[in-house]
């Protein structure tokens, strides 16, 4: 039996994947699956990175995000809409070329496009504040709600066994996980709680990942008529500044990158924030100023110390995919196939670099370049 700690999208895509392997699988949630980072994201996918690892690993997720709906018997909302990065600089157009070439290299159709071919993709945009734009039609968005459900209940019919509201408390060697519903015997365990990960490895005095939580908020709008904001849109020099039109009613979701270090458990929205985040987004769509704020919710960032993820074997029999840094839910797809293939067949057809995403890295002083960010 594999025990997976943790009922975000990460773990729970993982049951379901070692459970199509043939597995036994239960996963202890110690809330309900989704109420950390997954339900709290802003639905993002995109294969817009600046390095090789993360570009050839959410190029293979995209393709799993297109077969996703099929595969699980439900609609996960997946929509490829798009991700527009906008240059406010001639030093960042020459970025962004830089960044168009790599990502070409390994099959991403980014180009770089001019202010008035933005303006024809999201129509409402303050096209005059840019310079150029970094465009791929393949990015795009989908449900948290609609992938979670979907992968639970594809795993339910494989035979997982999801316990939510079940804190795990203690791990003996062997292993026996000790929850506050009972104890568990399993022969493998995955770690997959994200910002709350350090408590779990320290628990079998392998604490060796440093993950820091930083609270993220964003803020929603009323709806709007469909077609305006479809792409996340995106100033990186805006204070990592976006815009994203919701895939389900319309709303425009905005966020920005004014963060706080603080408790995972501390999801309380702030003023300061709903201001901040306003204040761009108006810049970005000036006639977002015309519409209502319906919504404002507080998550988190589980950031590593280059922001990449940890994901791997941390002992023997003992596996973690932690430390996503904000890039869980369009990574999951890709994560979880290929951790559950390396633990049951020892190999993978995912394009992941193990030694890249190595939990041990940092033990070793070998941080990778940091993964690309927006707020």
């Amino acid at each position: 039996m594999i025990g997976i700690i943790g009922g975000g999208i990460i773990g729970v895509a993982t049951a379901y994947e070692l459970a199509k392997l043939g597995e036994e699988v239960v996963v202890f949630e110690k809330k309900y699956l989704g109420s950390g980072s997954t339900f709290r994201c802003a639905s993002g996918i995109r294969a817009q990175f600046t390095d090789e690892a993360n570009i050839k690993l959410m190029k293979y997720s995209i393709d799993r995000w297109n077969e996703l709906s099929d595969e699980l018997g439900h609609d996960v909302m997946f929509q490829q809409t798009g991700y527009l990065f906008l240059a406010t600089s001639e030093e960042e157009v020459e970025a962004f070329k830089n960044n168009i070439k790599l990502q070409n290299k390994f099959g991403v159709p980014t180009k770089l496009i001019t202010p008035e071919e933005a303006k024809e993709i999201v129509p409402p945009l303050n096209a005059d504040a840019f310079l150029a734009g970094a465009w791929n039609p393949e990015d795009g968005k989908a449900s948290p709600f609609h992938t979670l459900y979907a992968y639970r209940k594809a795993g339910e019919r494989l035979g997982v066994k999801f316990y939510e509201y079940t804190k795990v408390i203690g791990i003996e060697e062997g292993w026996k996980i000790k929850t506050t519903r009972g104890e568990f015997k399993v022969d493998i365990i995955v770690n997959a709680t994200n910002a709350w990960a350090r408590e779990i490895n320290a628990m079998i005095g392998k604490d060796v990942v440093p993950i820091k939580p930083f609270k993220h908020q964003l803020v929603k709008t009323e709806p709007i008529e469909r077609g305006q904001i479809e792409p996340l849109v995106c100033p990186p020099a805006w204070n990592d500044s976006y815009v994203i039109q919701d895939g389900e009613d319309g709303g425009v979701i905005c966020g920005t990158a004014l963060e706080y270090e603080s408790s995972p458990d501390d999801v309380t929205p702030t003023y300061e924030f709903a201001k901040e985040v306003l204040r761009w987004a108006v810049k970005i769509v000036p006639a977002l100023r015309h519409v209502h704020i319906v919504r404002q919710w507080a998550g988190h960032y589980a950031r590593t110390l280059d922001n990449n993820p940890a994901i791997g074997k941390l002992t023997e029999n003992f596996y973690v995919a932690i430390g996503f840094s904000g890039h869980g839910f369009m990574m999951a797809p890709a994560v979880a196939q290929a951790l559950a293939e390396k633990i049951v067949k020892g190999r993978t057809k995912v394009p992941l670099d193990w030694d890249w995403f190595d939990p041990w890295r940092f033990e070793r002083g070998e941080l990778r370049s940091s993964a690309f960010q927006i707020g």
